[in-house]
């Protein structure tokens, strides 16, 4: 559209007599329109657009749609899409007979009711014909894929919109459309954003490339049907015949089974769509000798890929198909660290051994791991058992080769090696405090073997249930639960929900966490059986954890208050990371200028830890990159080749330190109070303009410039209040107004930072299983 407006102002246009002097003006602007009109013609021609791109953009006044605009147009497209999208008739329909034609898309209303809710919400959803469900499940490979990775390395950032992919618009955080976040990343200074452009550069230029035999042993197990290594059934779950009866609680049963496998069949749909698109872009990536992901934030400074798909944020199988496209030579640590890294992927609890049992698991497996090599679908498929099991395979394949070679230690791997934080939320939160017993529970002290917060947790949940289970059902109904659920209790059942825990897990969403670890094991099948049970386990895993953490949980409580603090006057959470980021919580009411309290005061806590552990992921990643390491991360997850994994492990915990040893507390403290103090200060002086004025909405700037330096007076004690104000007030009335200050914006305060410990930091520097 441009670029057609561009040439249609630019046309050969008549020269009056009184301009065709060669000197005059619009002559002048003539010929340099003409001459730009060529250029851009002559570059269309050699489809270089970013060159006509910036030609036009400097020639174009149109002005930019707004959100407005935007929801109209998308509004009337996909009004378009349900009038004119039909599915195609079947190809065995009779000439003579009426077509079949039906909408492939339709607009309707759903009522959805949540679990444990008598009531629901009315929404209008448009939904697409299950034909084309089925058609896409198909097709799904053969989709355009925005945003892919990149073949060569990305633009470095150097502003907001300025980095990463060369034609596609990009943006350095994700702001979903909140406006203050994506002012205040605007409004802050180049300089301040340096490290964190240095950061998501270094992410960006870590080269990848397909692992060719696992990606084929993938493709084997899809074409077969799934149902291997974690991979969902290519069919779907067959529907419960209806029981020939009319007995009500066997109907309700039978109801109960077909609303789940429903429930299932969809789930399978998704995610068969998923593998199809992850696998459609390791194949066409499979042939290429390296390709990038270009790197931005969320809100909070977490680093993500901007492709979606097939990225090693994701699941096994895209860990598993992805590899360094630069190798490097193993060494003697390194062979050591890549037969780690197949223990610590096969799990299943050898991965909580000391670094010395999982060195002689490995050691121990041999024979299974030259197997799986050899033979990964034919042979014992040992690999199979593993936690992470592509993976696996793909550490068996280098190793296998590498002890198979003359020297394994001179053998060229491209394996990434990880190692992950131990729990990292509740690290950084026992950091924050300074927290010994905390610090010793996730490892920020070194130990003989890994402190195991999870399975600490699973205990002291068992000793309660075993307690409860000793009670008269009669007086205590919860004993029949415990009963059931006695032996059910390990690592695995309560694992995701100390994991969330630090992050703000609620008590419905610890019963969704636990419900679903208990229905994959299939003890329990009765729905609300499962439910009830879900409930019970979920509250005997929050009083134990509550028990266990009670320093993080005063954090996470002083947190929660300066949130509400500053919610309740309507401002926006607000603070800058460690390194130099703005975040700007984007929680408020729906198409209205007010701000949601309770989501502000209860997302605050995890999307603080949130912005340090990213901060403590790009400050490794800069020193990383000036030590000459591959790097690439996730969150707390930290890769590099097997080689340099000591030197990573130098790296990260020095830079954890360095983050810590600063007052990040007290620093996030005094923001809060300069911003709430500028917020309430820009509150005062217009409800003081309004009531001195009566003027309110869009007249209401001019006499807010002419007021505000007699309030400044006023508040710094200069001069007289009213002396030149063009209104008059009587001194009740002033009176009044004064009051209405004091009653509205009453002095805030904050509560005061949390006791902290005695922890020493830098014994996190001598600690092995810190990360590991």
């Amino acid at each position: 559209v441009r670029i057609r407006n561009f040439l249609e102002n630019t046309r050969k246009k008549k020269v009056d007599k009184e301009d065709e002097d060669e000197g005059s003006e619009s002559n002048v602007a003539i010929k340099e329109q003409e001459r730009l009109r060529k250029k851009v013609t002559n570059l269309i021609k050699k489809q270089k657009l970013p060159a006509v791109r910036q030609i036009v953009k400097g020639q174009d006044n149109t002005k930019p749609w707004g959100q407005d605009a935007k929801a109209k147009v998308g509004c009337h497209l996909i009004e378009l899409l349900i009038r004119t999208a039909y599915i195609q008739p079947p190809a065995d329909q009779l000439a003579d007979t009426p077509p079949d034609i039906r909408p492939a898309f339709l607009h309707s209303f759903k009522t959805l009711v949540k679990e444990n809710k008598k009531t629901g919400r009315r929404y209008g959803v448009i939904e697409c014909d299950p034909l084309v469900r089925k058609g896409l499940e198909r097709t799904a490979r053969h989709m355009v894929i925005p945003y892919m990775p990149m073949l060569v390395p990305p633009v470095k950032w150097t502003g907001y919109d300025r980095g990463a992919y060369l034609f596609l618009p990009s943006y350095i955080m994700r702001t979903h459309g909140a406006k203050q976040q994506r002012e205040a990343v605007k409004r802050t200074p180049t300089n301040q954003l340096e490290q964190v452009f240095e950061a998501l550069d270094t992410l960006g230029y870590t080269k990848w490339r397909i692992n060719k035999r696992v990606l084929n042993v993938v493709d084997r197990i899809w074409t077969s049907g799934g149902r291997l290594a974690d991979m969902v059934d290519r069919n779907d779950v067959p529907f419960p015949e209806k029981p020939d009866t009319e007995d009500e609680a066997l109907l309700r049963k039978w109801k109960w089974k077909v609303r789940s496998v429903k429930k299932g069949n969809r789930e399978r749909h998704s995610q068969r769509c998923d593998i199809e698109l992850k696998l459609a872009v390791a194949r066409r990536m499979k042939d290429e000798e390296g390709f990038y992901y270009p790197h931005n934030l969320d809100f909070r400074g977490r680093a993500y890929p901007m492709h979606p798909y097939l990225n090693h944020l994701g699941s096994d199988l895209c860990r598993g198909v992805l590899e360094f496209a630069e190798g490097r030579p193993l060494g003697r640590s390194g062979l050591n660290w890549l037969k780690i890294h197949l223990a610590n992927l096969f799990a299943g609890g050898v991965d909580k051994l000391s670094l010395e049992g999982r060195l002689a698991f490995t050691e121990n497996h041999l024979d299974d791991i030259f197997d799986a090599a050899d033979r990964p679908l034919e042979g014992k498929r040992w690999w199979l058992k593993a936690e992470d099991p592509f993976q696996c395979l793909a550490v068996c394949i280098d190793l296998t080769e590498a002890l198979r070679s003359s020297s394994p230690e001179t053998f060229v791997s491209h394996i990434p090696v990880h190692q992950d934080g131990s729990c990292n939320g509740l690290q950084h939160y026992a950091a924050l405090g300074r927290d010994k017993l905390g610090a010793a529970a996730v490892n920020l002290v070194a130990g003989e073997k890994p402190a195991d917060v999870y399975s600490g947790i699973a205990g002291r949940v068992l000793d309660i249930m075993r307690i409860d289970a000793q009670k008269d059902p009669s007086v205590f109904p919860d004993a029949l639960l415990a009963k059931i659920l006695v032996n059910q209790v390990d690592r695995k059942l309560v694992k995701q929900t100390v994991m969330t825990s630090v992050y703000g897990v609620t008590y419905i969403g610890a019963r969704d966490q636990i419900k679903r670890r208990l229905k994959e094991r299939g003890v329990i099948t009765d729905e609300r059986e499962l439910f009830v049970a879900s409930c019970y386990a979920a509250k005997t895993t929050l009083t134990a954890l509550g028990e266990m953490f009670q320093a993080a949980r005063a954090i996470m409580s002083w947190l929660g208050e300066c949130a509400k603090i500053i919610a309740s006057e309507n401002q926006p959470v607000s603070w800058t990371t460690p390194l130099g980021l703005p975040v700007v919580q984007p929680y408020r009411a729906l198409g209205r200028h007010l701000i949601m309290v309770k989501r502000q005061r209860t997302a605050f806590p995890p999307n603080f830890v949130h912005s340090l552990d990213g901060s403590h992921m790009m400050m490794t990643a800069i020193a990383c990159k000036k030590a000459g390491l591959t790097f690439a991360g996730v969150h707390d997850s930290y890769w590099t080749h097997a080689s340099d994994v000591d030197k990573m492990n130098k790296i990260l915990r020095e830079k954890f330190v360095e983050l810590y040893e600063k007052p990040i507390l007290e620093n996030f403290l005094n923001d809060f109070e300069r911003e709430i103090g500028g917020g309430i200060g820009k509150g005062i002086e217009v409800m003081f303009v309004c009531m001195v004025t009566g003027v309110v909405g869009s007249k209401l700037l001019p006499l807010f410039i002419y007021y505000r330096p007699i309030l400044v007076q006023f508040v710094s004690g200069e001069g007289a209040l009213f002396s030149s104000l063009h209104c008059s007030l009587t001194p009740l009335s002033t009176l009044l107004l004064l009051e209405s200050f004091q009653q509205s914006f009453p002095a805030l305060s904050f509560p005061p930072l949390p006791e902290r410990g005695d922890f020493d930091l830098r014994d996190v520097l001598d600690s092995p299983y810190f990360f590991n």
